[in-house]
């Protein structure tokens, strides 16, 4: 009776371990538009707007502005507010910042770079 209890103990483990599969993490592919939009945030925002929360540069950070955003304004979602504080930026000062972020964006960023900038963004939560 030991020998069988043992076998069929056995038998069960051996079919547990071949049946057992690996959980693999599916690979995301990079969104063009996001990855062009970090090359915008990088080469023209970086230097003023951290992503690290709590963390001023000349700007505030813009860790979690996605969702932030969506609360400044009454009667603006979070990408009209974003949207209008790039173009019009002394439009809603962020407290305790003075008016020094350029007003020149609207005319210097393509539509195209302005489309990405805002998809990335939108993702920073």
């Amino acid at each position: 009776m030991k020998n069988i209890l043992l076998f069929v103990a056995l038998i069960a483990m051996t079919l547990a371990a071949c049946s057992e599969t690996v959980a693999t993490e599916p690979t995301s592919t990079p969104d063009p538009l996001i990855e062009e939009g970090i090359k915008v945030y990088t080469a023209r925002c970086a230097q003023c707007h951290a992503l690290e929360p709590n963390t001023a540069i000349i700007g505030p950070s813009l860790a979690g502005i996605a969702t932030l955003a969506a609360d400044r304004i009454p009667g603006y979602d979070a990408i009209t507010y974003i949207e209008q504080s790039i173009l019009r930026p002394s439009d809603y000062l962020v407290e305790g910042y003075t008016d020094v972020m350029p007003k020149n964006f609207g005319r210097e960023l393509t539509s195209e770079q302005f489309n990405a900038l805002m998809a990335y963004l939108m993702t920073l939560e």
